[in-house]
């Protein structure tokens, strides 16, 4: 069987490595973040949110240039960007 995505409009800020404070907005009673220099020297940001709207804490982490998202109950979680490039477009507002 196949199936496709239904077309929903999402949320999602890009991780630059240095726009913390604009992911903590956009994560606002959501999430809570924290970045860190990961085992290369890269900035990562640490993404503890609740997985699915459940109540168990799960910790994801995004890579500088991954996209992280607001799902449609209200979790975020971080997105590669080949892979976002392939799933989503942006919409004119």
């Amino acid at each position: 069987m196949k199936f496709r995505k239904k077309p929903i409009v999402i949320e999602a800020i890009q991780w630059t490595g240095f726009n913390v404070d604009e992911l903590l907005g956009f994560c606002v009673g959501g999430a809570s973040l924290s970045a860190k220099n990961g085992p290369t020297s890269k900035r990562e940001l640490i993404i503890e949110t609740l997985e699915d709207g459940s109540h168990h804490q799960v910790e994801h982490v995004a890579s500088v240039g991954d996209w992280v998202i607001k799902g449609v109950k209200g979790e975020f979680y971080p997105c590669k960007p080949d892979i976002f490039d392939k799933t989503y477009e942006k919409v004119k507002e």
